[in-house]
């Protein structure tokens, strides 16, 4: 984790940066790196205008709360593009792992699915394992017995509990963020404005 400049200057100016050019590769291509799989992309445009609101709006939506952000497709792109300077994405898509689980509907695949995410989230050789008590992992893995919709749902309020606490703050604070909510504000401000001002690349 990279959590104050004072301990490590280097790397997190360096992590700071390789944000701040993800955000501007998104602003300009309107897509994720392909090594960020299927979290998501980000949208501006005919089909962001149809939800209501546009990418400015959307973008400073995402500091009023943690639930905001994740209800953005674009919020999720941004925050899963933090993680990754922080080497913790694997909480974000844990959740969304979750999320989607939630959503099937057949106990055949409930079962196959909840094993996966738990062999890839949560036992104790996880490739990307989560940050949870002991308590909470055996729980899951009991719940596992009889898998349903809910199985997870422990596990998946720690993790959102954590990264609401812990992330979500730096995410915030993060160069890059504060960056893309300024030049939001400024393209809000303007009549004519359907799409955020060229990212600074300073």
């Amino acid at each position: 984790m990279c959590r104050t400049l004072a301990a490590f200057p280097t790397s997190c100016l360096e992590r700071a940066k390789e944000f701040k050019t993800r955000l501007g590769i998104f602003l300009h291509k309107s897509e994720l790196g392909s090594d960020t799989g299927s979290v998501g992309k980000f949208e501006w445009g005919s089909k962001h205008s149809k939800e209501g609101k546009n990418f400015s709006e959307d973008v400073l939506g995402w500091k009023e709360s943690f639930d905001l952000l994740l209800s953005s497709k674009n919020g999720v792109a941004a925050f899963h593009a933090f993680l990754k300077t922080e080497f913790s994405e694997e909480n974000l898509e844990f959740w969304l792992a979750c999320e989607e689980f939630k959503k099937l509907r057949s106990a055949t695949k409930l079962a196959s699915r909840a094993h996966r995410i738990f062999e890839e989230f949560i036992c104790g050789e996880a490739p990307k394992e989560v940050n949870i008590d002991h308590e909470t992992r055996e729980l899951t893995r009991t719940n596992l017995q009889a898998a349903t919709a809910a199985c997870f749902d422990a596990a998946q309020r720690k993790v959102r509990a954590l990264m609401e606490k812990d992330s979500y703050p730096r995410f915030l604070k993060s160069p890059a963020y504060r960056d893309l909510a300024t030049q939001a504000m400024a393209a809000s401000a303007s009549p004519s404005s359907g799409s955020p001002a060229e990212p600074s690349h300073t």
